[in-house]
């Protein structure tokens, strides 16, 4: 029953509109914040070397403050933002959709969590569909590395 109300459009729905509710009042009363998120579903333009996006998290926490705040944009499906990584502080447009947005956090203390899944894009997809492919491969290789297990096969 519960799966049924997370996965359900109407409830995404909901869930974004309160993201955009909450985000655009943290940005009018000018208060910094985190933004959790699941970064699958995040893109970085420009790219990110490896050995940057590499370090990553599946879940990775963003602090917007200062320039990064200040350079946020926010519309009904994403919020941007520019900043630095690495140790050379290396320049990226960060590009959130919305329900990848897990938590938001003031002063350490979570304000908002987010229960609904995010809509998969054509990227998610993909990946998605490779990570099951190789399952299948090592699955079937483990299968058949059993000699006993060859006269299941006709």
């Amino acid at each position: 029953m519960l799966y049924d109300v997370l996965k359900d459009r109407s409830y995404a729905d909901l869930m974004q509109k309160h993201i955009v509710d909450l985000l655009s009042h943290l940005f009018e009363k000018e208060q910094n914040f985190g933004i959790l998120c699941k970064i699958e579903t995040i893109t970085f333009s420009p790219e990110l070397p490896s050995e940057i996006s590499s370090e990553f998290r599946p879940m990775t926490l963003f602090f917007l403050a200062g320039y990064t705040f200040e350079s946020a944009q926010l519309n009904n499906e994403y919020i941007s933002f520019e900043a630095g990584f690495g140790a050379d502080n290396l320049g990226s447009v960060v590009t959130v959709p919305l329900l990848g947005i897990m938590q938001i956090i003031i002063d350490e203390t979570p304000i908002f969590v987010n229960l609904a899944s995010p809509v998969e894009t054509n990227n998610t997809k993909a990946k998605n569909n490779e990570s099951a492919k190789s399952g299948e491969k090592s699955s079937m290789e483990a299968l058949l590395s059993n000699p006993e297990n060859k006269k299941f096969l006709k």
